[in-house]
């Protein structure tokens, strides 16, 4: 998820910025980025659009939600079941590797979610730990400069979770982020491939997802966003989950962004309602 706080160079300063940039390629985890040529911060939060910026050389960032909340209520689309689901402190911690390459690891500590079948009256309540996910950011173009910045970001999911709060699988994909430096604005997209299990066998299916987000300065440090998210799998008889999220950032300082906001669901098969506060934490 990304917070499109970093604003990169072009116009009368690219040239100073490509010899930065040049410069920065000798960084790298053991001979970190110093702070006077550090990007600014770009989170992968708080929306699902993911930034296309790593993390410079040598430096670490800490991404999560002090706490969340997932309600969907039920309906015939999602089997007639109530679902609230709670998680404590799920986070993304990352290292940059290279000048264009961190390693992310995401992860949820503690979960508790209560299952209610409307149809039967059975309540099922699972907690625990739930799935880890690695994944890498590779940025192509645009990292340090320019008005276009892409990346790829795979990613595989390990089956870790506890208590049956995951499905037990091993999936993975790949994301593609991409943004543009619009004077004023915070402008990203995402297109996602993922390769997860079938819900009601072994097998296995692509799903794909869009999303764009976009944000604009409130007052000084104070940022409002909306994003609009899409889901589509080809597994049979599935639907599509669409949603549309909104969020304030506030930009404490140079290493610290805060954010709050909520994901709407907007199609029966998308949870109804998701929200979160958080932060953002750069060393």
């Amino acid at each position: 998820m990304a917070a499109m706080i970093c604003t990169p160079a072009f116009g009368a300063g690219a040239q100073e910025t490509n010899a930065v940039q040049a410069d920065k390629g000798g960084y790298n985890l053991f001979n970190p980025t110093p702070d006077k040529y550090m990007r600014e911060i770009s989170p992968d939060r708080p929306d699902k659009t993911d930034s296309p910026f790593t993390v410079d050389a040598g430096h670490f960032q800490l991404e999560l939600d002090y706490a969340n909340f997932t309600y969907d209520a039920p309906t015939a689309a999602h089997g007639n079941l109530k679902t609230e689901d709670y998680q404590l402190a799920p986070m993304n911690v990352k290292v940059g590797a290279l000048n264009n390459v961190d390693f992310q690891l995401v992860f949820q500590p503690y979960q508790w979610q209560r299952v209610e079948d409307r149809t039967t009256g059975m309540v099922e309540n699972d907690s625990g730990f739930g799935d880890i996910t690695p994944r890498a950011k590779v940025n192509l173009i645009g990292n340090d400069g320019g008005f276009f910045a892409l990346a790829l970001i795979p990613f595989l999911k390990i089956p870790t979770a506890q208590d049956h709060l995951g499905n037990g699988a091993v999936e993975g994909g790949v994301g593609v982020p991409y943004a543009f430096d619009v004077r004023n604005w915070d402008v990203g997209f995402q297109t996602t491939v993922s390769i997860n299990q079938d819900v009601v066998s072994s097998g296995y299916h692509a799903e794909i997802a869009d999303s764009v987000s976009i944000g604009h300065a409130v007052i000084g440090a104070l940022e409002y966003h909306v994003e609009f998210f899409s889901s589509v799998s080809t597994q049979q008889d599935s639907d599509w989950v669409g949603t549309f999220d909104t969020w304030f950032t506030y930009q404490f300082n140079k290493n610290l962004v805060l954010d709050g906001g909520i994901y709407i669901g907007v199609t029966k098969a998308a949870d109804d309602w998701h929200p979160w506060v958080g932060m953002t934490w750069r060393y």
